[in-house]
């Protein structure tokens, strides 16, 4: 029996004892829902999951191992993390985007010797070196791999199930290992125990009831789409799993699966923001919403249908640190700490910089494994994150007298001109503001008087052409002169992970190119403005 009052019984965090618990409680109400029409109640998703452990244990698989999951958003994919979890293995999901020396690299990393994949992916892995991978389960179809034993799906969904938990899970167990999104470099390997989970989900998201319909749309590689179902374990509340989020379906989805709460990121809001308005925008059972970034375009969105919003800073290594309340009223805040979360905004000394001023922000928490433990066989990452005793997420902050953060840019990100830090994110978001751009990426390039120049990639919005000159001139006005954009490069598309995350490394890669617009090529010269004094 564990005394510390902070640590969670694992009856309220275990995914194992969670299940149990709505089965008994609540076995013929809805749970999890899928797209393509399949439910599941929790008496079902209990039988269903036991099933699975089964056939996984068949395959060898005991605690505490490492398997990879292959797999996009799918009742396949949730019956290999149940499964996994009710055996107290580790899950390991991978990003359906990867192939070659990336794939290679996280399969590498996990040490697994089982994958449950999918059948389209799977021929990618006989280009790769697997490791210590030795058996793959293939859902969804069929697949041979000369170097690979292979199995059905069959295999993962015996005709009978276990008939308990084979042995107690811990709270501090690791629940899952989820690898970063690769935007800068390498992925690393996440270590996220159980507690982790449920500090990131269901006590960081109070608002969210077991009255509550969750639409899940980000994948399931990702902690923005295993956040909300730890959160519908812990409430009982249930929730509907898309295999992505739709432009053009999305309120269709809403309405028709009853969701009342989902999460909203980065290009989805001016995605949505771009529908053509009609009578019926307000007719919907969404009404909670959690979004990334805070901003005008944001709030727009947010009066135009009729929802609750709120923002949040989060990030795989931690554990939704700050919330805000409902529409908060600055632009670029994140909110404030939540309670048992210390905060700080540091220099390159971790010492703390003045409110106003721009730093790094570093966390921990109360309660021991609330975040992450690490990064799996990467101890010099692991010790360079944690130093002092702080997690230090390279994300640059600021933060306000009434105790309000506010998201400046990654720290690798940042923009150096003329002596002046420009923030990405700030140039983004007036680039975005322009009525033809989709979306855009801000990025440092090399100046030829040393520094950076600051170059915008954009795409255009659908139907609309983009003329960099235009763009340009809608700037000007809008943006302080060092921030302005000597290069503008337009693109059909954003390069993105599947998170919807822009690869800005591949960005920078390219560079400047043979199409690439050059205002000083164009004859247009950007002075700072003259202020009279006195």
């Amino acid at each position: 029996m564990v005394f510390d009052p902070r640590m969670p019984a694992r009856e309220v965090c275990v995914l194992g004892y969670q299940l149990e618990h709505w089965a008994r409680v609540k076995p013929g109400e809805t749970a999890f829902m899928f797209h393509g029409g399949e439910e599941w109640t929790w008496a079902e998703a209990l039988d269903l999951t036991r099933r699975a452990a089964r056939g996984l244990a068949d395959l060898g698989v005991k605690k505490g191992d490492h398997v990879l999951s292959w797999q996009p958003n799918s009742r396949e994919a949730v019956l290999t993390w149940f499964g996994l979890n009710y055996l107290g293995a580790v899950y390991v999901p991978v990003n359906t985007a990867y192939k070659g020396n990336l794939l290679q690299h996280v399969v590498q990393l996990s040490d697994a010797s089982l994958m449950v994949c999918h059948a389209d992916l799977a021929h990618r892995l006989e280009a790769i070196d697997t490791g210590l991978l030795r058996d793959v389960v293939i859902t969804n179809g069929t697949a041979s791999l000369g170097k690979l034993a292979t199995h059905p799906a069959s295999a993962l969904l015996p005709g009978r199930g276990l008939g308990e938990m084979p042995g107690p899970v811990e709270p501090w167990d690791c629940q899952y290992i989820i690898f970063t999104s690769g935007t800068t470099g390498p992925s690393k390997a996440v270590l996220s125990s159980y507690v982790q989970g449920y500090a990131m989900g269901p006590e960081a998201s109070d608002y969210i009831d077991g009255g509550d319909r969750i639409l899940i749309n980000l994948p399931m590689f990702h902690v923005g789409g295993t956040v909300f179902f730890i959160v519908t374990l812990a409430n009982g509340g249930s929730c509907f799993l898309d295999s992505h989020f739709k432009t053009n379906e999305f309120w269709q989805t809403v309405r028709e699966n009853k969701t009342t709460m989902t999460c909203l990121l980065g290009a989805m809001i001016p995605f949505l923001a771009k529908l053509p308005p009609g009578k019926h925008d307000t007719e919907h059972p969404l009404r909670k919403t959690v979004c990334v970034p805070w901003n005008e375009e944001t709030k727009a969105v947010g009066r135009r249908y009729g929802l609750d919003m709120r923002t949040t800073f989060n990030m795989t290594e931690v554990s939704s640190p700050m919330i805000s309340a409902p529409y908060p009223r600055e632009a670029g805040t994140c909110g404030k700490l939540r309670p048992g979360v210390e905060g700080r905004v540091v220099d390159e000394n971790d010492c703390e910089v003045a409110p106003g001023e721009t730093g790094e922000l570093i966390l921990r928490t109360d309660r021991p494994w609330a975040m992450n433990h690490g990064y799996y066989k990467n101890p010099e990452a692991t010790a360079a994150a944690w130093r002092n005793g702080w997690f230090h997420t390279g994300d640059g902050f600021k933060y306000d007298a009434e105790g309000y953060f506010y998201f400046v840019d990654r720290i690798k990100d940042a923009i150096r001109r003329r002596g002046e830090n420009i923030s990405s994110f700030e140039v983004e978001s007036e680039v975005a503001a322009f009525p033809a751009v989709g979306e855009a990426a801000a990025i440092a390039v090399p100046s030829e008087l040393g520094e950076d120049e600051v170059m915008v990639v954009v795409a255009p919005a659908p139907g609309q052409i983009l003329a960099p000159l235009e763009l340009f001139r809608f700037l000007e006005p809008r943006m302080a002169h060092f921030m302005l954009p000597r290069f503008i490069r337009i693109v059909p598309e954003l390069p993105k992970t599947p998170t919807q995350k822009v690869q800005k490394h591949l960005l920078k890669e390219a560079a400047v190119t043979p199409d690439t617009w050059d205002r000083e090529a164009a004859g247009i010269t950007v002075k700072r403005e003259k202020i009279g004094v006195g």
